[in-house]
């Protein structure tokens, strides 16, 4: 990574940090329904999507990589509406290369697999990157999409984050491989286990794969090892089924304080920038949470706007029927 781009990757997981901070406090508060922060996987998340070009790539997403959306393209206030149920304003603006966010676990696998396969078939120059937790390898889904991508050879990387618990099931009871990244073999494309906390490595290991993807050599599984620092999402209590002696172990590997050390030694760096970054950062997430606040609640059409770009009678009379009472 260049200095510029090192300092992009910084501010980015500090702006993840602060937008962690404002939504759980939003949620407690009863403005959000649910938030999954992204709290101790910033490398893995920003480290891969400074990887990809947001003119040519896209990414589809699962549910926690808020600063790969923004740095993509996703305007701030958009991530917040989405958070607070604004449907009509949340809408992923045009030319932005960007899927909504995933709740369903691994539904975003086959979308895309598919997504990469019509940008070959059309013979579009670009890689699609799929986010996706260690569990969601579990899911059917991740099989049927990792295969289709295999057998077709098409220009999808799939960035498999192990936090190591899938909400409170820890890894030893998911799988019995020696890692992640060996289910990829099963499928005839390569997988690489890579030290998730390291922003340089990811960057690094996402670059080769997006290159490999470009150039026709099919699809990658990066295995993205990090640890949830935090909650899986504001409905969980961690200390269920985490000892806080481990938390704390993990905590050591922070990636936002491995970054910072890295780039403090390297004379890039310092505690006056670092300052000058959150004060820019917080009015940012203040502007984007009044921006979101205004935005009208949606009504009942919200549900059916926004699905198909030109809706089938079918839907047009079950809108129709919901928004007018019609029979």
């Amino acid at each position: 990574m260049s200095t510029e781009q090192l300092h992009e990757a910084m501010r980015l997981m500090l702006l993840s940090r602060a937008i962690d901070d404002r939504l759980i406090k939003m949620q407690r508060l009863g403005r959000v329904g649910v938030y999954g922060p992204v709290s101790g996987q910033e490398a893995a998340v920003v480290g891969s999507a400074m990887a990809l070009d947001p003119r040519r790539d896209w990414i589809v997403p699962a549910s926690r990589e808020q600063p790969a959306w923004l740095r993509h393209g996703l305007p701030l206030e958009k991530l917040f509406a989405i958070y607070m149920g604004k449907l009509n304003y949340s809408v992923i603006p045009d030319g932005v290369n960007l899927l909504p966010r995933q709740q369903s676990i691994g539904a975003q696998l086959p979308h895309a697999a598919g997504l990469a396969w019509a940008l070959k078939i059309r013979k579009v120059r670009a890689a699609v990157a799929v986010y996706l937790g260690e569990g969601a390898s579990s899911e059917g889904d991740f099989h049927e999409a990792a295969n289709l991508a295999g057998v077709m050879r098409v220009p999808l990387v799939f960035l498999l984050i192990n936090n190591r618990y899938a909400i409170s099931t820890p890894v030893k009871k998911q799988s019995a491989a020696s890692g992640f990244s060996a289910r990829a073999a099963g499928y005839g494309f390569p997988g690489v286990e890579v030290d998730g906390n390291d922003l340089l490595a990811v960057y690094s290991a996402t670059t080769e794969a997006v290159q490999r993807a470009l150039s026709g050599g099919g699809p990658s599984l990066l295995a993205l090892n990090t640890y949830r620092l935090g909650f899986h999402n504001t409905s969980d209590n961690p200390s269920e089924y985490r000892e806080a002696s481990e938390v704390s172990e993990a905590a050591s590997q922070d990636p936002v304080e491995r970054t910072r050390r890295l780039m403090t030694e390297a004379g890039i760096w310092s505690p006056a920038r670092e300052a000058a970054a959150n004060q820019e950062i917080r009015d940012l997430v203040e502007e984007a949470q009044k921006l979101a606040s205004g935005y009208p609640r949606p009504g009942p059409e919200a549900v059916f706007d926004h699905v198909y770009a030109t809706r089938p009678r079918r839907l047009e009379r079950q809108r129709t029927e919901r928004v007018d009472g019609i029979e």
